[in-house]
C-alpha cells in the first residue's frame, strides 16, 4: 500500500509499504483525509522531537525508529474488525483519537492519560498514520461519527485540543474571553467558545486571519494589536471589567504579557500554544495582587464524543476552516510548503491518498 513516510528533516517520501494486518480488539481504517498541523510542520522543518523516534532511538511503546508513517488528524472508513471488537461497522466513518499510551503510569491510572510518561501519537511516534491506504488502530482509539462528512471530521482531533482547553480553563457561559492568536487552535478555541455562550475576542496580527475569525462568526470583535491598544478595546467591551478568561494560542511572550494585561481581578490565562522559549513573569504584578489563576492544558482526554457533538449538532461549523485540498503525492510543495510559505492564508489542508 501508498504511505507518507517520515525520514526526518525535510525528508518525506511517498513509498509502497506492507499493508497492516487486523488483530483481535482493533480496527482496520481507510483513511480518507488527513490535516497537516503545527506538529507536523515541526518535524518537517525541524527534524526529530520527542514525542518522534529517531533513526537510533525508538519510541519506547511503539517500538519504532525513523522512518515512521506520518498523519495524525485523520478520518476514514472502518474496513475490517477484529475479533472482540464491537459497537463499529463495517462502513462506518470515524475519526482516531491518535495516542499511544502506557496504561500503568500514575496519569494514565488517574484516567489523565494524555500525561501519559512516555506518551506517543500515531502518526508521529509510530503504530502507522493517516497518510496511509490502511491503518490498524486498538478499537479504544477509534470513535464513529455518524454523518458528519469526512473532510470535516479530519478536523475533529484539533478540535478536541481546544475542547480540552476550555474545559480545563473552565470557561462559563457569559463570560468574556480573549484569544490570542487565529491560526488552527486559536480559530477554534473561538469556535468552540462561543457555541458555549462566551463574548468572544480574538487578537491577530495577520490580516488573512482576522478576516476568516470574523467571517466565520467565531467572534464578536477581532483587534489587530498593531494598531490597536488590545487592553483598552476589552475595558471598553467589557466595561472596565476586563476579561474572565484569556487563552493564548500564539507561543510568543509578547502575547502572553498581552493576554495577562486584559484579565479582569480574578482571571484566568490558560496557555495553549507550546512554547519554544523562556517567558520571564513578574509573579506579584501579574498574578498575585489581582488574584489571578494561570494555568496550561496539553492534547485531550476523554474530549473526542463531545467534540464530534459540537460539530454534528452545528454548534461547531469546521467547514469554513478548510483551506485546501490535495493529494499525497503533493505534500510537500502543495501541502507542507504552502503552510510554511504562505501559512497566513491557510487554516487547514487535507491530504487525501488518492
Amino acid at each position: 500500500m501508498k504511505a507518507a513516510m517520515y525520514y526526518g528533516k525535510e525528508d518525506i517520501r511517498v513509498e509502497e509499504v506492507d499493508e497492516p494486518e487486523t488483530r483481535p480488539g482493533t480496527v482496520k481504517i481507510a483513511p480518507a483525509f488527513n490535516g497537516i498541523c503545527g506538529s507536523d510542520l515541526h518535524l518537517y522543518h525541524d527534524g526529530p522531537i520527542p514525542p518522534a523516534p529517531s533513526a537510533d532511538q525508538p519510541h519506547p511503546l511503539s517500538k519504532e525508529t525513523l522512518p515512521v508513517v506520518m498523519g495524525h488528524e485523520f478520518s476514514g472508513v472502518v474496513e475490517e474488525l477484529g475479533e472482540g471488537v464491537d459497537g463499529l461497522e463495517v462502513g462506518d466513518r470515524v475519526v482516531v483519537e491518535p495516542l499511544m499510551v502506557d496504561g500503568t503510569c500514575p496519569a494514565c491510572v488517574a484516567g489523565k492519560y494524555n500525561l501519559c510518561e512516555q506518551m506517543g501519537f500515531i502518526g508521529i511516534s509510530g503504530l502507522g498514520g493517516g497518510l496511509s491506504e490502511r491503518i490498524v488502530v486498538d478499537r479504544r482509539w477509534v470513535h464513529p461519527v455518524g454523518d458528519l462528512p469526512l473532510d470535516q471530521a479530519a478536523l475533529i482531533e484539533p478540535l478536541a485540543v481546544a475542547l480540552h482547553a476550555v474545559k480545563h480553563a473552565g470557561a462559563e457561559e457569559g463570560q468574556t474571553a480573549v484569544v490570542g492568536g487565529a491560526g488552527p487552535i486559536g480559530l477554534l478555541l473561538a469556535a468552540v467558545l462561543k457555541a458555549r455562550g462566551l463574548r468572544v475576542i480574538v487578537s491577530e496580527m495577520s490580516t488573512a486571519r482576522r478576516e476568516k475569525a470574523r467571517d466565520t462568526g467565531v467572534a464578536d470583535v477581532v483587534v489587530d494589536p498593531a494598531k490597536q491598544d488590545l487592553a483598552e478595546v476589552v475595558r471598553t467591551e467589557t466595561e472596565g471589567a476586563g476579561a474572565d478568561v484569556a487563552f493564548d494560542a500564539a507561543g510568543v511572550g509578547v502575547v502572553v504579557t498581552q493576554l495577562l494585561d486584559v484579565l479582569g481581578p480574578g482571571g484566568r490565562l490558560e496557555i495553549v500554544a507550546i512554547h519554544t522559549k523562556p517567558y520571564e513573569l513578574d509573579i506579584t504584578a501579574s498574578l498575585t495582587m489581582q488574584d489571578r489563576v494561570m494555568g496550561a492544558s496539553i492534547g485531550y482526554a476523554n474530549d473526542h464524543a463531545e467534540a464530534i457533538e459540537l460539530a454534528r449538532s452545528g454548534a461547531v461549523d469546521l467547514a469554513p476552516f478548510i483551506t485546501g485540498r490535495i493529494v499525497v503525492d503533493d505534500i510537500v510543495e502543495q501541502g507542507f510548503r504552502q503552510l510554511i510559505d504562505n501559512k497566513e492564508h491557510e487554516v487547514k489542508i487535507l491530504v487525501s491518498m488518492r
